[in-house]
């Protein structure tokens, strides 16, 4: 088990400093080739509920109000 020292956004959500080795890789950074477009933003601003994420397209739905389903295009090239 080991502890880390994680940012106060993540400890004011409540999430736990102790981790089991095997749930823990080594950090590789991003490769802005392989990923284009991502920013810091988009990731780390945990604190603000409001934040925006870019979408280029919705390219489907179905359901309604609460079950409403969605594709996503993300502008950063990911779909969801």
């Amino acid at each position: 088990t080991f502890k880390v020292d994680l940012p106060s956004e993540l400890k004011s959500r409540g999430v736990h400093p102790m981790f089991h080795a095997s749930l823990l890789r080594i950090h590789v950074p991003n490769d802005d080739r392989r990923f284009p477009g991502r920013t810091a933003a988009q990731v780390l601003k945990l604190d603000e509920p409001g934040d925006e994420w870019d979408v280029q397209e919705i390219e489907s739905h179905s359901g309604a109000g609460k079950d409403a389903i969605f594709k996503v295009v993300w502008r950063a090239g990911d779909h969801s």
